[in-house]
């Protein structure tokens, strides 16, 4: 499975990050955290849902879907780095870029759209246009692998953490979505007369390019331990191609297209260890 390697991957890249050489006050830290996920379409009016099948009847749907999600939980994990001059490789670095950071952000859950009524259009080549209402839903998933570029600020500076128990922070990078989804809708009497009914084309999953920005509340409660509290929003375009047979007219083939547009919202608390 696709997500199973992004995990083999991102545990390999921590392993390289713990074996640099760094010095004993290194800012470095691994983190794990849950959260709650919400996420929606681009638009609640259109979905574009596309279908075209040869046969006794040459059709072309679109389908308009609201695209409503289910809330869900989300898991993850974090392996970054501040830039102190303790830290990665050991380089001098400016005191300036100690305000300056970089993470991997490795994250799961589900991405199930809920089941929603939808408009359909259709047009054939003998017998015209037509409308109809049906419903529609989808089961999914969803992994990230985000590569963050951050930035910090301390506050209630001490002896123990002279940068500040208090650090707030921002982050955004690229990021790579694991993403599945697999749809089933079904459509009633079109007003031309046309009948469908229902198609489940089985599982599609691909890896898609995603935008990943963070905004969060890092606390110091010891030394190496920290509490982050933080906002993550994700956005894709991924496409799905799928292939059914219609059981009504003909048992065709059918080609089907999905090409959601998301912008996926979480939550989290974390706790790092910070070495």
């Amino acid at each position: 499975m696709k997500k199973s390697y992004a995990f083999a991957g991102i545990m390999i890249l921590a392993a390289v990050l713990l074996v640099l050489p760094i010095g004993a006050q290194a800012e470095m830290y691994v983190e794990a955290y849950l959260g709650g996920t919400l996420a929606t379409s681009s638009s609640q009016d259109i979905n574009t849902f596309t279908v075209n099948n040869a046969g006794p009847f040459t059709r072309s749907f679109t389908h308009s879907i609201p695209g409503t999600f289910d809330p869900a939980v989300v898991g993850g994990l974090k392996v970054g780095t501040w830039f102190v001059k303790e830290g990665v490789l050991g380089f001098n670095y400016p005191d300036w870029m100690k305000y300056l950071g970089f993470y991997l952000d490795f994250s799961y859950h589900r991405l199930d759209m809920r089941r929603q009524a939808t408009t359909s259009f259709v047009t054939t080549n003998d017998i015209g246009p037509g409308v109809s209402n049906g419903e529609w839903f989808s089961e999914g998933t969803a992994a990230t692998l985000a590569f963050m570029f951050a930035f910090r600020y301390g506050f209630l500076p001490d002896s123990e953490v002279p940068f500040g128990r208090l650090q707030p922070y921002v982050a955004v990078g690229p990021a790579i979505l694991f993403a599945s989804q697999n749809p089933t809708f079904q459509t009633g009497p079109f007003t031309n007369g046309l009948f469908s009914r229902g198609y489940d084309a089985g599982s599609k999953s691909g890896a898609f390019i995603a935008l990943a920005v963070d905004a969060g509340i890092r606390y110091m409660a010891l030394k190496n331990v920290s509490i982050d509290v933080f906002f993550n929003y994700r956005f894709a375009q991924p496409s799905f191609s799928y292939t059914a047979v219609d059981n009504f007219v003909g048992f065709t083939p059918q080609s089907y297209t999905l090409s959601p547009t998301y912008h996926i919202f979480s939550g989290n608390v974390g706790a790092a260890y910070h070495f």
